[in-house]
């Protein structure tokens, strides 16, 4: 009894975190598509606030903490690399295609987080989680096929994107299993202020060969401002609660349970963009709910108890170098 209480309370703990970085991403979606819709065109510099905000929280605690680094530099560096680029290509797909197809889309993670963890982490899947990750796949097509004839509020150019959020969810499945492997090495914290640092100097090398005149033509404003202001937060909160995440469950089940971002993203198109939402969204999404439930009702990582890792070593990061 007593166990069945504790498999109950570390899935019900899981589904929770989850949920909560869902409702986080919607809210990113949410601001990303209103600075957008203002004309503004500066994915790399919406970033620079959020890695700016992680460097600045993270950072400092690590200089409290004075702790010799557990991984060498410039694997910091790559997934800070990986990670901009991945925000880059989301943040520009929303000058181009509707909230609801960008954050549908974004289960396209879930087959890179699938084959990445396969053949860097060594996890290995039942058929029932590929049959519930294929599930949520499908919706895919169900998205597109319905961006193909949507004309009416589905964005200038929808198809192109919807291949920006595609080609995104590449670099942040990367990025996704580049965070679990360190955060399952019990370094959440030098993983957040390395990725906070070296993001905003990442960040800030693109703003000034790529973005230079987009900022010029900015038309600074309080509410294009505050909506800065607003991204910067809820993504660093994203940032900072998604660790926990991938050390209780890992990356797949991560990414699939952010499918239900999308209900907030229909919603959000429906009750303040005014725009009709076409019966596809609700079919796809419906589909990618189904594919969630039997890949978490198959999920082991998820129920059982926790594993214990050793601290990443230099040894450790050499060999993997190798």
């Amino acid at each position: 009894m007593a166990e069945a209480v504790g498999v109950a309370e570390r899935v019900a703990r899981v589904l929770l975190l989850g949920q909560i970085v869902s409702l986080l991403l919607a809210a990113t979606s949410f601001s990303s598509s209103q600075i957008a819709r203002r004309g503004v065109d500066a994915p790399l510099t919406q970033s620079f606030f959020t890695y700016f905000s992680l460097a600045l929280v993270y950072g400092g605690v690590s200089l409290f903490r004075r702790r010799k680094l557990l991984a060498p530099w410039h694997w910091y560096l790559a997934l800070a690399i990986v990670d901009v680029q991945g925000n880059y290509l989301v943040v520009k797909a929303y000058q181009y295609t509707s909230i609801t197809s960008a954050t549908l889309l974004d289960c396209w993670t879930i087959p890179w987080v699938i084959v990445l963890t396969w053949l860097v982490l060594g996890t290995r899947y039942s058929i029932p989680q590929f049959m519930g990750a294929a599930t949520c796949v499908a919706g895919l097509g169900l998205v597109l096929l319905s961006d193909a004839w949507d004309s009416t509020g589905g964005g200038k150019r929808p198809l192109l994107g919807d291949a920006l959020v595609i080609a995104g969810t590449l670099f942040y499945a990367l990025s996704n299993v580049g965070e679990e492997f360190f955060v399952k090495k019990k370094d959440r914290v030098e993983l957040l202020a390395m990725l906070g640092f070296f993001g905003m100097i990442v960040s800030a090398a693109e703003i000034s060969v790529f973005e230079r005149k987009e900022l010029q033509a900015i038309q600074w404003s309080a509410t294009t401002i505050w909506l800065f202001v607003g991204y910067a937060f809820s993504t660093a909160l994203f940032y900072a609660v998604v660790p926990f995440v991938l050390k209780f469950s890992g990356a797949t089940l991560f990414n699939l349970s952010l499918l239900t971002s999308d209900m907030w993203a229909i919603i959000i198109r429906v009750f303040y963009y005014h725009q009709k939402v076409d019966w596809l969204y609700y079919l796809a999404f419906g589909v990618e709910a189904a594919g969630l439930v039997i890949y978490s009702f198959n999920d082991k990582s998820s129920i059982e108890a926790e594993p214990e890792y050793e601290p990443l070593t230099d040894d450790v990061a050499s060999h993997l170098a190798a």
